[in-house]
């Protein structure tokens, strides 16, 4: 194939007159680069945007010498020269030029889509303002978003730890050693029945208002302490059974340490002078007295769970027709009805701590 061959079956328009050196240079130019892209549109029909002709303004049937002058059938000829016009018009999508109308035609198609998309981003606005566009966001992404820059998120904060009931009657309790407490009595509510199959006793657990001890431990250990086998349920012989209503055989109280008094009183015992407790025999009520039960004594030291237990032995033990009685040799443990409280040595013997009625169960 000799150079400048539009190849086979394509016959090279002739050069037209009229045309000047200049404009046949430019096209060849053109064509020139066209063909060795290999393919694509022909680049006169690319030309046509290149004249002073509105792209967007009807045209007639004829068309004008600049309209014709626009193509050129050789634009398929690597380095072919201009051609004069005659032949089909060239297929395909015209490629942009830079410079001239062809940067006028981008500005136009730019500012095309960029009307397009102004018209859509206020189509947005405007449904977010009626509240369709709105983004639901959930309850952890709002406090994240709310959240200033740099800040973390807060850890839950630990659960605080639930004592055991052992745990629970080894504190001690803040109390007043000369509280004197509302005097009105909230029975605990709750049903604990007897455990065992001997002389069963019901009794029921009154909590003086304002103490603010916790009542619901307190008859758990009533119950817990008397049912015990080396309390007085020892070898079946009696069990004991909380109520919350109808008639008790005796209701253990925790009272303060003026009400217990008063209460004491009534049965001509004197609370007073030692800060104890007592079986106030005229009454239904074996009074523990409050402060004893939050603080212990200092008989029993930090030894505060079994002088708890002590404490309702030894009370309830009055109730059942026990009397005060003492340890007889050096070293033994002191009898469950001794004054405990008071005293754990006597008469040059010392007697250790105990709080069952048979310890040795």
């Amino acid at each position: 194939m000799r150079p400048g061959a539009g190849g086979p079956g394509v016959t090279l328009p002739r050069q037209r007159q009229g045309q000047g050196p200049g404009q046949r240079q430019e096209q060849g130019q053109r064509q020139g680069r066209r063909g060795r892209s290999g393919g694509g549109p022909r680049q006169d029909y690319l030309d046509a945007f290149e004249g002073d002709v509105d792209v967007f303004a009807p045209r007639s049937g004829g068309g004008t010498a600049e309209a014709q002058e626009s193509y050129s059938p050789g634009a398929d000829t690597a380095g072919a020269g201009a051609g004069d016009g005659d032949g089909a018009p060239p297929t395909g999508v015209p490629a942009q030029r830079t410079g001239g109308k062809g940067r006028a035609f981008t500005g136009i198609a730019a500012a095309a889509v960029t009307t397009v998309l102004a018209v859509v981003v206020a189509v947005q606005v405007a449904d977010d303002r009626d509240g369709t566009g709105v983004r639901s966001q959930s309850a952890a992404d709002q406090a994240r978003d709310a959240r200033a820059p740099g800040q973390t998120t807060p850890s839950a904060s630990p659960s605080p730890a639930v004592l055991t009931y052992e745990q629970k009657m080894g504190t001690k309790y803040p109390l007043s050693a000369t509280l004197t407490a509302s005097g009105k009595f909230e029975a605990v509510p709750g049903f604990d029945k007897a455990p065992g199959r001997g002389q069963k006793y019901t009794y029921r657990v009154d909590v003086e208002q304002g103490l603010g001890l916790d009542g619901e431990l307190f008859a758990e250990a009533v119950q817990k302490t008397l049912n015990d086998n080396r309390s007085w349920a020892h070898g079946g012989v009696r069990t004991f059974e909380r109520i919350y209503s109808g008639k008790p055989d005796f209701v253990i109280t925790l009272a303060s340490p003026g009400t217990t008094a008063k209460w004491c009183a009534k049965s001509g015992l004197d609370t007073t002078e030692d800060n104890v407790s007592c079986d106030s025999a005229s009454t239904e009520r074996v009074m523990i007295n409050a402060y004893r039960w939050a603080q212990g004594s200092k008989t029993y030291g930090d030894k505060i769970y079994p002088y708890r237990q002590m404490l309702i032995n030894h009370e309830v033990g009055h109730r059942l027709g026990h009397g005060h009685v003492t340890c007889q040799k050096d070293g033994e443990l002191a009898p469950v009805m001794q004054q405990q409280t008071k005293f754990l040595d006597h008469d040059g013997i010392h007697c250790l701590p105990n709080p069952w009625p048979y310890p040795r169960s």
